[in-house]
Parts: structure tokens; C-alpha cells; sequence
């Protein structure tokens, strides 16, 4: 029912795109003073909602209400004129620019002879009064990751915000600078704000929010208080069904040392040192977990060891072989398989279609490769076998790869390295931007190749991730390895504390 005590208000908001219902009159609201969670699957509507409330879209049916009062957006500037902002995921920040002055950048009302000093203390002001503190005249290149997105919502603080969107606000940010955000919001909700909080970690969910409005396929499918509610009901209304969140993983069987890094180093894209001095084992029938904060080597790790980025010092072995300095296609016969962060650009050629895709390695070889031929009826044969066996929803084997979600874009992915019978899988952020259905079937297709006898090495920001299937969890910060624990004698504060470059924990012997 209509609350006219709402800061907020989204009635009946209908979305439509070609083809997809994206808001199917969703009813929202939210009061001052409140962290209001929004879940919900990838494709339930949360972004497309959250977009018509910041005026990115216009919806085809509904009503926005701020404070009970009717309100019209044609732009994100009409919203934050109305007190609506939104602290994206990818931050918008000028790299070379100082704190103060991406604040300030695009402020209109803001004086050309506006001073540096009288900036700084602005922003100052805002960071002491909400627990964000940042130096105002430092350059965004030099901040931490938790510390840009302190600037960001120091930002729609000072453009004068009361309703605050937060999407997936903790995403790549250590245990300890979530907690401090989570001090942050509680502040801004005693002093009256609004916050809409946006995620995918329902342990977070429960622990800040006050309410919680779950979407699915575009409608409501629940709003209840926070307290009381579990991890298991909160993602059953997510997606529908029972959801697993503890695995049963019988004890690894430790095998041979697949993988062997001795001393490995590297540089960035800037030629910095990325990689500094790393020595590690994978062996077959265990997963090792790379945790790290972004940015802290782990790309760089992976791209080295798949041969997409040379060493500069150091060695490389595979089953006993010296693969050191070798390009991709060495890497690949050596028998590593590679599923890279970047599913769409790196993991995937999105215009192909799913069955070219899926035998974008396979191609070289019979049945499906022929010297420089290619055999069409061989490659939709075995697109149609890794459909069916990894489970992947698509309309056939020729629909074009862009047009599939997230979750079953990985899992082209996956059956295709995995069909490879690999000696090594490299898994970098398997589950990221995926929903809760797609990312426990990510985590039991890796957790099965391990039980068949894979090395798997998963490079992931994701701690619960990392938790939840690892064998082994090794932590990196700028380039070095901090500590190494059997994840069974792992606390989640310790590996957060080395995560941000605290005390070398001691390295144990997982094997």
C-alpha cells in the first residue's frame, strides 16, 4: 500500500526492452533513516530499476514518489537534484586528478576561482562526518580500492544525496574496509539518509539491512524485515528453490605436483613489478585459492602462467615439464586450461556462436579439425554433447555467445576447458557479477573436476569463494605471496589483515 512516510517511492514501474519485461509493476519504497537491501538474479531487474530511479531510464508505466511527492527524471542530474545518487561498481574517477577535484568536477555551481584549500576542507568535512577518511589531495592512481569508493560516495554526499544506491558496494573490497563501510552506512542511516543497498553476499545483507525486497523475473517476489531471515530463505526466494551454500567435498586426494612456480616474477602493463619472487604447488586433486584485494598481482599471475604475459625471472613446470617462457599454445598442449575474468572480451568471442565458441581449442585436432578444415557436423555434434552434459541454456548451438546470461556464458566456458581433460585449471573470478544459482553451479562443476583428479588453481576477491571449496588458500599482496594455511585452520580475520598487507602469517604445509 501507498506510505507517504516513504523517502522513497516506486509504484507500479514498468520496464520494457525488445524482447524482455524487465520491471513488471514493481512496487519499492524506502524510509529515511533505513538500509533497504535489493537482491535478486542476474536478469530479475534489480539494475534496470535502480536505473529508472537514478533517471537513466524512463519507465512505459509507473510513478516515482520522493518524500510523497510525485518526481519526473530525464537524467541521472534531474535525480541527484532530487537527492537520489548511486555509487557504481566500476567507479567514475579521474585517475590523474586529486581527491578534491573529482569531487568537485562537473559540480555547477562550483566557482572557477574556487581554491584548493577551501575544496579540501569540503571534502574534509564530509569524510570526518561519515567516517570516510581520505586525504583530499592525494591522486585517485594512489588510493586503495576501499578508499575510491570512499571518494565516490563522498561525492553524491556533497552533490547533496539523501537517498543512496550502492550496488554490489563490497565487491572487491577486504573484510576490514567492508567493515568500515558498514560504519559509514550505519552513520548516514542516524543521520537520516536513505540507503538502498545492493548485493550478492547475504551474509552482508543480513548483518546492515533493515529490509529486504527480492526480485524475480521482473516482479516482487517478497519485501521483509532483515532480522530473523536466513542465508537458505533468502536465496530461495531468489531463485525458486532450495540453495546450497556448504559443500560436502570429501578430503582431498593429493596427488603429483601438477603445477610448480619457483621464484616467479613479472611486470604490470606500466612495466612495474607485478610479481615478485612467487613459489607455489598445485597438486592434482586439490583446489588452491589465490586471495588478494584487486589489483595486487593476481592477473598478472594467471596471464603468466598461461603464457599471455613473459616472466622476468623465475620458473615454470607442468607435470614435471620446464614450460618457462612459453607462448599460450605450448601452455595449452602442456595442459593447462584458462577461465579468465573477463568472460566476455578475454573467456568468450561474443559474436561467434556458442558451438564456434565452445571449440575455439578443439579445432586444432580431429574430429573436429582437418589440417587447415573444419569439419561443421563435428563441431555441432560435440556442441550439442556439451550442452546437454554442462548444462548450458541457450536456444541451439548457432545462437550468437552475446546473447547468453552471465552464469551459461561461464559455463561455455568451462565446458570447453574442461572438455579439454586438463592437467591444470587456472580459474580466475569464476563467479564474479554471477548470480546465486549460476555461481553454485560454477563452484560444483570446479569443485568435480577436482574430485576427478585436477590441479585447480582459483584466483578469486571473493573470500566466502574461497572458503567455501578451496583445499589450500595462499594469499597475495602487491606481488608477493603474505601467507599459505590449509583452509580447514584458516580465520577469515587473518587472511583478511594479510590480504591488506599486514604481518606475514606463517606459511603451512597443506600437503
Amino acid at each position: 500500500m501507498p506510505d507517504a512516510t516513504y523517502a522513497v517511492e516506486m509504484r507500479d514501474i514498468t520496464k520494457r526492452f525488445p524482447g524482455v519485461l524487465a520491471n513488471d509493476h514493481v512496487n519499492f519504497g524506502a524510509q529515511a533513516g533505513e538500509v533497504h537491501a535489493l537482491l535478486g538474479e542476474n536478469g530479475a531487474g534489480k539494475s534496470t530499476l535502480m536505473n529508472v530511479l537514478c533517471g537513466l531510464y524512463r519507465p512505459e508505466a509507473g510513478a516515482i514518489l520522493i518524500d510523497g511527492q510525485p518526481v519526473h527524471f530525464h537524467s541521472p542530474r534531474d535525480a541527484i537534484q532530487s537527492g537520489v545518487g548511486m555509487v557504481h561498481q566500476h567507479f567514475m574517477l579521474v585517475q590523474s586528478q586529486s581527491v578534491a577535484e573529482n569531487v568537485f568536477l562537473g559540480v555547477r555551481n562550483a566557482s572557477f576561482s574556487l581554491r584548493s584549500q577551501q575544496m579540501a576542507a569540503a571534502v574534509q568535512k564530509i569524510g570526518d562526518q561519515y567516517g570516510l577518511p581520505v586525504d583530499p589531495n592525494a591522486k585517485i592512481w594512489q588510493l586503495s580500492v576501499g578508499e575510491q569508493q570512499r571518494v565516490e560516495i563522498i561525492k553524491i554526499l556533497y552533490r547533496g544525496a539523501r537517498i543512496l544506491v550502492l550496488d554490489e558496494p563490497t565487491a572487491v573490497l577486504t573484510p576490514q574496509e567492508s567493515e568500515m563501510l558498514f560504519q559509514t552506512l550505519r552513520a548516514m542511516k542516524n543521520d537520516g539518509k536513505t540507503i538502498i543497498f545492493i548485493s550478492h553476499k547475504l551474509e552482508e545483507v543480513i548483518s546492515i539491512a533493515d529490509n529486504v525486497t527480492v526480485l524475480r523475473a521482473g516482479k516482487v517476489a517478497a519485501t521483509t524485515p532483515a532480522k530473523g531471515m536466513t542465508k537458505a530463505q533468502l536465496a530461495s526466494l531468489m531463485v525458486g528453490r532450495q540453495v546450497f551454500f556448504q559443500f560436502d567435498k570429501a578430503p582431498a586426494k593429493l596427488g603429483e605436483v601438477r603445477l610448480a612456480l619457483a621464484g616467479v616474477e613479472a611486470q604490470d602493463d606500466k612495466f612495474l613489478p607485478a610479481l615478485r619472487g612467487v613459489s607455489l604447488e598445485v597438486r592434482s586433486g586439490e583446489i588452491v585459492g589465490i586471495a588478494g584485494v584487486a589489483g595486487n598481482g593476481q592477473r598478472e599471475l594467471a596471464e603468466t602462467v598461461t603464457g599471455l604475459r613473459k616472466l622476468t625471472a623465475g620458473k615454470i613446470t607442468v607435470a614435471g615439464r620446464d614450460v618457462t617462457g612459453s607462448p599460450p599454445l605450448v601452455m595449452i598442449d602442456a595442459g593447462i586450461a584458462y577461465v579468465p575474468e573477463d568472460r566476455h572480451h578475454t573467456g568468450t568471442a561474443p559474436n561467434l556462436s556458442v558451438a564456434e565458441n565452445l571449440a575455439l581449442k578443439a579445432y586444432r585436432k580431429p574430429p573436429i579439425g582437418h589440417g587447415a578444415l573444419i569439419a561443421p557436423d563435428a563441431m555441432q555434434t560435440s556442441a550439442v554433447d556439451l550442452i546437454r552434459a554442462f548444462d548450458i541454456s541457450t536456444p541451439g548451438p548457432q545462437t550468437p555467445a552475446r546473447k547468453l546470461s552471465g552464469g551459461n556464458l561461464q559455463k561455455v566456458i568451462l565446458a570447453r576447458e574442461i572438455s579439454a581433460e586438463p592437467q591444470v585449471l587456472i580459474a580466475a573470478s569464476p563467479t564474479r557479477g554471477l548470480d546465486i544459482g549460476a555461481t553454485e553451479s560454477v563452484r560444483k562443476l570446479l569443485l568435480a573436476q577436482r574430485d576427478e583428479g585436477a590441479a585447480i588453481l582459483l584466483i578469486s576477491e571473493d573470500l566466502d569463494e574461497i572458503f567455501a571449496i578451496s583445499d589450500r588458500i595462499v594469499v597475495m599482496y602487491e606481488g608477493s605471496i603474505m601467507g599459505e594455511f590449509p583452509t580447514a585452520e584458516a580465520e577469515i580475520g587473518q587472511v583478511g589483515l594479510l590480504m591488506a598487507g599486514g604481518e606475514h602469517g606463517a606459511h603451512a604445509s597443506a600437503v
